[in-house]
């Protein structure tokens, strides 16, 4: 066995050279050395942009991230302190003469001071644990941000004193909190997120708000610093009425709360006008469906004249900022699998500023990205094309966006990527139009036949595009050809579409992902008898849905699937939160439903050779899930084999060498029945 994985550590990482262009294809240890781009923030007067810059540390086998800053023209490109720590958040002040940002320390995070000028940096905080959602008040002089603070657990037992050296077992964890547990995290400390007030020249940290209800959101400060904007569920019986969430706001000095909204239904990301006279915010009213647009509301600072000013748009909205003179907000959305930034007016007219947003996350091709704007208008987005990870791009003066940094040329100016190629096709189950991505092999050879590899996205309401990808790479790069659709109930293609999987996933997704199938292979881009197919989570369910409706693969990777919707709902992380929204009713009042459409009911019919994978802490799709697949396959004598990654969470590739892994036993299981 070890013998195997040392060659096939090789056969990844060392493939051979071509002859014409003498680039290698990307290779597995390439990961550990790509950088991306995140949270770019620009100066008040544009001429400088301060940024996150990510990489991965080979060594502790995880993300680093310290910020940079940049000339808006791409010149002066340098490390903003000398410290090597990680750093996030930054915060230019109104002025434009500091910059807040928070930063990890031996005691834990902490927030700092950045001078322009000087170039010198001051801790400002001594805080009992991280802060988040950093934010100046309009004269400078203040920050408030938000911070945890734990509650004591429940107790119901008095336990008797433990004998002096004696060794007794850990003492009983109680909680009776609906939401105890969250994947990437596991145990939740009871306790609650509030916001606070610090001074800008450092000091004791004021609280601002002291119920017992989460505060955890977005702030904003109204233009005369006395109010501050917020978002939170603070009704009676908020536990469970977890999709609600009104906007607030709280005067500074009294700690007065005052709701502003009160629809049923997520209302969150509030923003002042820059006059003071609006209130910018996020939301919709609560259908219970499987997918709504979020769309973009507008009121008077009192709650009053409230209305959506999105409604031409037919996509969800994210990440508002006004503008300086407050005739309009930036925001950004996903259309058609790639996302864009726009402009919208206070009358709802919109402007598409720039395209291929996103970047910043590098696994699979999923949305992500951020955006920043000075007051002169002059924006900076993290961009990425198929080709390479988040990098800076600026558009001023609202001429063609000019890319500022290029993080990676070091190395993929030396690598032959595969060629990434949007493909349309019909729909058989009712014509809708549907769109995918292909990632051909390096050096590919129109006159050769390629193995075709399915790559099913999570979610299911998500969706991939025409972004940088390091796994989709790896697989290409093995001689491949890697399709990956968006079908019904992927987002950027309306909210009807999205909402195809309501009271029905899967559904008619999986033909949309078999007729992708079928016409590459009509296409003459795929080869009909070397199909494989994999995906993780939703991808997973989809992949275990698949191969127990057809026998046309030649093996199969389910990654972290739901294969019992009964089972899983009641134990997963985010247990409390699929009655309605995915089928009618809890389990137990509609176990038919919840059994038809469980992967695990098609498992007497599932011939494919298939690997299951599963992080061994992951709480959304707990591990349980994949062992049921495992175990009814092994029962079934169809050959099979569980992998589990030690120490991961449903995010199996967030550490580097876990997505290496991953990517090696998926193309080991393939390679083994390619031929």
């Amino acid at each position: 066995m070890y013998r195997f994985y040392v060659v096939l550590f090789l056969f990844l990482c060392y493939p051979v050279l071509n002859a014409q262009s003498k680039k290698l294809p990307f290779q597995a240890l390439d990961v550990f050395d790509l950088e991306w781009a995140s949270d770019p923030q620009i100066s008040p007067n544009g001429s400088q942009i301060v940024y996150k810059r990510n990489g991965f540390d080979i060594m502790k086998d995880n993300s680093r991230g310290n910020l940079w800053i940049i000339d808006t023209d791409g010149s002066s490109h340098r490390k903003l302190t000398s410290r090597e720590v990680n750093e996030s958040q930054a915060c230019w002040s109104p002025s434009g003469d500091r910059i807040a940002f928070v930063s990890t320390t031996d005691e834990g995070a902490e927030l700092y001071m950045y001078w322009v000028t000087s170039g010198q940096i001051a801790k400002l905080s001594q805080l009992e644990t991280s802060p988040g959602h950093l934010t100046w008040s309009p004269n400078g002089k203040q920050l408030a941000f938000t911070m945890f603070i734990s509650e004591k657990p429940p107790v119901l037992i008095d336990m008797p004193a433990k004998p002096k050296d004696a060794d007794w077992a850990k003492p009983a964890r109680i909680t009776d909190r609906l939401k105890h547990e969250a994947d990437g995290r596991g145990y939740m400390e009871p306790g609650f997120t509030h916001i606070f007030t610090i001074p800008s020249e450092g000091g004791s940290a004021r609280q601002i708000t002291t119920d017992n209800y989460d505060h955890n959101s977005r702030l904003s400060y109204s233009p005369d610093g006395k109010t501050l904007y917020f978002s939170a569920n603070r009704i009676e019986d908020w536990e469970y009425r977890f999709n609600n969430s009104e906007i607030y706001k709280v005067d500074i000095n009294t700690k007065d709360i005052t709701a502003l909204t009160s629809q049923d239904g997520p209302d969150y990301a509030a923003v002042a006008s820059p006059d003071g006279k609006l209130v910018a915010f996020l939301g919709y009213m609560d259908k219970v469906q499987a997918h709504q647009n979020t769309v973009l509301h507008l009121m008077n600072v009192d709650g009053s004249n409230r209305k959506i000013i999105s409604k031409d748009l037919d996509e969800s909205i994210s990440n508002i900022s006004w503008d300086e003179k407050g005739k309009g907000l930036y925001f950004t959305y996903d259309d058609k699998g790639n996302s864009k930034v726009a402009y919208i007016t206070t009358s709802g007219n919109i402007t598409k500023f720039a395209d291929n947003l996103g970047g910043t996350t590098l696994g699979r091709p999923y949305a992500s990205g951020s955006y920043s704007v000075s007051n002169d208008g002059t924006l900076v987005y993290t961009q990425t094309r198929p080709e390479y990870p988040a990098d800076l791009a600026v558009i001023q003066n609202k001429k063609s966006p000019q890319r500022i940094t290029h993080l990676n040329d070091d190395i993929l100016n030396y690598r032959e990527l595969g060629t990434t190629e949007e493909v349309w096709y019909n729909s058989s189950f009712d014509g809708r139009k549907i769109q995918g991505w292909i990632v051909k092999p390096p050096f590919y050879d129109a006159t050769k036949s390629y193995p075709l590899l399915v790559e099913n996205h999570g979610g299911p309401i998500l969706n991939y595009g025409d972004r940088f990808t390091a796994e989709i790479q790896l697989y290409a790069a093995k001689g491949y050809v890697v399709f990956y659709p968006n079908p019904r109930g992927s987002t950027s293609y309306g909210e009807d579409f999205a909402n195809l999987l309501y009271n029905n996933y899967p559904g008619q997704d999986y033909d949309d992902v078999m007729d992708g199938v079928d016409y590459l292979i009509e296409k003459g881009i795929a080869d009909d008898t070397k199909l494989f197919v994999t995906g993780g989570s939703a991808g997973g369910i989809m992949t275990a849905w698949i191969i127990g409706k057809n026998n046309r693969f030649k093996a199969a990777v389910v990654a972290k699937p739901v294969m019992n919707w009964i089972s899983k709902t009641l134990v997963a992380d985010n247990y409390f939160g699929y009655a309605n929204s995915r089928y009618p009713g809890q389990p137990w009042e509609n176990f038919e439903t919840y059994w038809k459409f469980s992967p695990i009911s098609l498992v007497g019919n599932v011939e494919t050779p298939t690997m299951v994978m599963v992080g061994m802490n992951d709480l959304r799709t707990p591990p349980s899930e994949a062992k049921q697949l495992y175990h009814a396959l092994k029962l079934r004598k169809i050959e099979t084999v569980l992998v589990e990654i030690p120490d991961a969470s449903h995010g199996i590739a967030s550490k580097p060498s876990n997505l290496i892994s991953k990517v090696a036993h998926t193309l080991a299981w393939f390679e083994k029945f390619r031929d």
